[in-house]
């Protein structure tokens, strides 16, 4: 009996029009463009504008450039996760209003939280849904607007992050091609390392915890550093030796874009030449849970049919892992 895997089919991004460079940066915070360039590998980053827009405008915008590009009926599609680490709103699920908003009238969604490694662990849960064989059609989509929990005073974090939005469609494949293979973890120490202290139920909100600034991203940049590189590239290099794959077998590394000097160390432990690593770092800095799907977006016209992926993030919590995936079509 062939075995059901789950394949991605089609993709789509969004990224905001408004370009913040490291030279604006230079009048927020004591910092230059040579600085954040050698240190993040970070050159520009895209910020969403207007009033009212969360990370539900972004994620919608996304997934209409995939149902446009492909052609795909919404109401085909039959689940809608949006992985993201700034929904719009407390309670009611972003997830549900965009997929409402996109017509996937037929589906039922729901959010999906583990920091920068939210994309990869909803693409573990895409994959398990259709290899279960009840549904067909799972639309993952990775959205954040980080510039709404970033303090633009500190410097540790400003530089870094950005808003953007990546979708990915997942349906059934019986030709051996999709998700392979997977290895994901998780370590509570990380909360100490990376997280938002107040909002939550531990410390629900006061006029002093906004005062406080107790609402936007902390960061402890050396610890959280020193465990992405082992931790991604530990499990990137798992996915190789598990599958029996050597560096030749692979033709795309598609990291989680935090830091250009993780992503190198990722690729250098795997043994891929940067001419196999997807890189956009430079254009939209670390989009949290869009950095994987709008890297395929962008590749999207360089992948070919069987072409061996492996995925690698690493987020706050700690939560990492890796992903093969063997790529289904060709564009």
């Amino acid at each position: 009996m062939t075995k059901t895997t789950a394949a991605i089919t089609a993709v789509g991004k969004y990224v905001p029009e408004y370009i913040l460079t490291n030279k604006e940066l230079e009048s927020y915070v004591e910092t230059n463009d040579e600085w954040i360039t050698s240190r993040t590998g970070i050159k520009e980053r895209r910020i969403l504008k207007g009033e009212g827009l969360g990370t539900s405008y972004m994620a919608i915008k996304a997934a209409e450039d995939l149902l446009q590009k492909s052609n795909a009926n919404p109401k085909d599609i039959d689940m809608v996760i949006v992985a993201t680490a700034t929904p719009d709103l407390p309670v009611a699920a972003t997830a549900a209003y965009v997929a409402t908003s996109i017509g996937a009238t037929n589906a039922f969604a729901y959010d999906l939280q583990a920091a920068c490694s939210s994309f990869l662990y909803g693409m573990s849960t895409a994959a398990s849904y259709i290899e279960s064989g009840r549904y067909k059609r799972v639309l993952l989509i990775g959205a954040d607007k980080m510039s709404s929990i970033i303090d633009y005073t500190d410097r540790a974090t400003c530089i870094i992050f950005g808003d953007g939005a990546g979708a990915a469609l997942f349906e059934p494949n019986n030709d051996g091609l999709g998700l392979q293979d997977e290895y994901l973890r998780s370590d509570g120490i990380g909360r100490d390392f990376l997280r938002i202290e107040a909002g939550g139920s531990m410390m629900p909100t006061t006029a002093d915890t906004v005062k406080n600034k107790k609402h936007f991203v902390y960061q402890e940049g050396k610890t959280v550093f020193k465990y992405a590189v082992s931790n991604m590239a530990d499990v990137s290099a798992k996915m190789l030796t598990r599958n029996n794959l050597t560096e030749k077998d692979i033709q795309w590394l598609v990291a989680h874009q935090a830091n250009k000097r993780i992503i190198e160390a990722t690729a250098n432990r795997v043994g891929v030449g940067s001419d196999k690593v997807m890189m956009n770092i430079h254009k939209y800095g670390n989009t949290t849970s869009a950095t994987l799907p709008l890297l395929l977006a962008d590749y999207e016209n360089q992948l070919k049919k069987g072409d061996n992926l492996i995925f690698a993030a690493f987020g706050g919590g700690f939560t990492w892992g890796a992903i093969y995936l063997k790529w289904a079509y060709n564009s």
